[in-house]
């Protein structure tokens, strides 16, 4: 079953809307001031911190609003999410904030250190099924289920009311900016939802602003579909940016950007390891590799940057610190600290 507060692409409106309601639940997270990017790059260059959100995603923003807005009269039938771990937190939190009962599917590949956040959060009220080596597969039994036990469906991404809460985070950017001017706004793109919502927000307040997405080189899904026109199903990804790999970006986070981004780039597995080590070592930042998607793509656009006021969306800090070896291993395979 499904539940749609919004029926049509949210206006700014609506996302203010959203934001007044997720106010005392949903962190409103700093915009710090990058001296190290801002010197390395010759920019003005700011981080909107993400990461440190309750549950260290903005994912917990679209999954709130999205639950908290079910009717009365259905919660008892309880809500079902797929999830590669971000959005499973947001929904666990929301679950247990809510006393509703959730039903949880993420990939068997799925970093402990996430699915293990997800059993904190949802405490008594959600149950985790580990199905599948991907999310589409994880998806796949969370349609399923759904569809049995009559069940709420909460997707990732793909949804008027999931996309209205991800907005918010760029309406807290041009609202911190206090009126400067933003050139650049720099994001992770999985299935879209952080993207568009950004695209809703500029398109009202800061039309002149430049929207990079960025995605893993082994996961161009977004980049395939702007290069054909439509959504494009990708045969298959690497998944080791978990928060950012699908096959299939959705249809209406694809139709919202599509005329409103300025520009995808892809990032390479080594280089974005590297940035990791580099948050962690110059800015003491513990953040996933999706999180870290904003800042690896920076190199791309040295040449358009200088003198530029620039924001990279830091959306998520769930990783596990003993991975450590393994990031510097692969980041070792190119040159140095960029930073």
């Amino acid at each position: 079953m499904e539940f749609n507060k919004l029926k049509k692409v949210p206006s700014l409106a609506d996302i203010q809307e959203v934001e007044k309601q997720l106010q005392g639940v949903v962190k409103k997270t700093p915009l710090e001031f990058s001296a190290a990017l801002s010197a390395r790059f010759e920019a003005n260059i700011f981080l909107k911190r993400e990461d440190l959100q309750g549950v260290r995603s903005y994912k917990i923003r679209g999954a709130y609003h999205k639950i908290l807005n079910l009717p009365e009269s259905i919660r008892g039938q309880g809500v079902v999410a797929a999830s590669a771990g971000n959005h499973a937190q947001g929904v666990a939190f929301a679950c247990a904030k809510l006393h509703i009962s959730g039903h949880i599917f993420m990939p068997k590949s799925t970093p402990l250190q996430k699915v293990e956040a997800v059993r904190f959060f949802g405490e008594d009220y959600v149950r985790i099924y580990l199905v599948g080596q991907s999310y589409d597969e994880a998806f796949a039994a969370a349609r399923k289920f759904c569809a049995e036990k009559n069940a709420i469906f909460i997707p990732p991404f793909d949804d008027f009311d999931i996309i209205a809460g991800q907005a918010t985070v760029t309406l807290e950017i041009i609202e911190q900016l206090k009126g400067k001017h933003l050139d650049y706004l720099v994001g992770a793109v999985g299935g879209g939802g952080l993207i568009a919502g950004a695209a809703l927000v500029l398109n009202e307040m800061s039309p002149k602003t430049n929207l990079i997405g960025t995605e893993p080189i082994g996961a161009l899904s977004m980049t395939e579909s702007l290069k054909h026109g439509q959504v494009t199903v990708l045969d298959s990804i690497d998944q080791f940016v978990d928060g950012a790999s699908v096959k299939q970006v959705g249809a209406k986070t694809f139709a919202i950007i599509q005329d409103k981004i300025s520009r995808m780039l892809g990032v390479e597995k080594s280089i974005l390891c590297q940035s990791m080590m580099d948050l962690y070592d110059i800015h003491g930042m513990i953040v996933e590799p999706a999180g870290a998607l904003s800042v690896a793509a920076l190199p791309q656009m040295k040449d358009s940057m200088q003198g530029k006021t620039i924001v990279c969306i830091i959306s998520g800090g769930n990783f596990d610190p003993k991975r450590f070896p393994e990031i510097k291993a692969l980041a070792e395979n190119k040159n140095r600290s960029f930073i």
